[in-house]
């Protein structure tokens, strides 16, 4: 950690020497949730294993790169693919990129997710939207000495996930008659997929859906000071019992493929709206 801010000031050198490019928000896309990049004005493109002290995702359907462009008028970076705690990374090394987009000027983050339901009224192929979260990742990025440039010690989770974004989401969501929920999103390490026993656990904790991403760089966010909103796609069902079938990673790329035109349309509006 002590050299952190060193490695963020490298790798935001770098990226400036590449493109003059100031993007005023960041996006970033989960497991088979890429495309959205497709409505990008793109302006420049930068491989993630080119950039100092990046990562290189090594799952399916995460690309590797950050998109910088144009989206409904807006000045957006994206992330085509992230970094998980399974792929053996630290936590540092999972959040590295958001903490490079916020020194590149970001002025608040939207987050997309495939994830598991835990509740009987949110189904395959629906949208939700993160509230609150439950975390239980074996580890997190705030742990360890505390660089100050970054955010305080001690940071708050009373609203980590912005309110006024998640209203405008809502909104956006009914105007458009795309199924979507507001719930609370639980965090594990994966790469498993859960027991039926498990996500009863995590139902009856108070969990709506379940993944094995994004709460890592939320902390990050709110660390510092980053406005975020967070979407997931539901891909397959863990609650009730009686509906849980055998599933694959292939089957969740697919069904989050499938739901992808609906998040699409609500980050491109809600960006837009800004």
């Amino acid at each position: 950690m002590l050299n952190l801010m060193r490695q963020i000031s490298e790798a935001v050198g770098f990226i400036k020497q590449r493109t003059n490019f100031e993007p005023e928000y960041g996006i970033i896309l989960g497991t088979g949730l890429g495309n959205l990049v497709s409505h990008i004005e793109v302006k420049h493109e930068i491989n993630y294993s080119n950039i100092p002290h990046f990562q290189v995702s090594t799952v399916e359907s995460h690309s590797g790169r950050l998109i910088f462009g144009m989206l409904e008028n807006k000045k957006v970076v994206a992330m085509q693919g992230r970094f998980h705690f399974y792929e053996g990374y630290t936590m540092d090394e999972v959040v590295f990129p958001v903490r490079v987009l916020k020194q590149l000027g970001i002025k608040s983050i939207f987050i997309s997710n495939a994830a598991g339901s835990l509740n009987a009224n949110i189904n395959k192929g629906d949208l939700m939207i993160i509230r609150d979260h439950i975390n239980l990742q074996p580890s997190n990025p705030l742990i360890g000495y505390n660089e100050y440039d970054l955010g305080p010690r001690f940071p708050d989770l009373f609203q980590a996930y912005d309110s006024n974004l998640i209203n405008k989401a809502e909104a956006i969501a009914k105007q458009h008659s795309i199924s979507c929920h507001t719930g609370v999103y639980i965090s594990v390490p994966g790469p498993m997929l859960e027991t039926p026993a498990e996500y009863n656990y995590l139902h009856i904790i108070g969990g709506d859906a379940v993944g094995m991403s994004t709460v890592p760089e939320v902390l990050a966010c709110v660390h510092m000071g980053l406005p975020v909103f967070a979407l997931s796609v539901i891909t397959d069902k863990g609650y009730p019992l009686e509906e849980i079938e055998p599933v694959t990673v292939e089957d969740v790329i697919a069904v989050a493929r499938e739901a992808e035109p609906k998040m699409t349309t609500i980050l491109r509006k809600l960006i837009g709206s800004l």
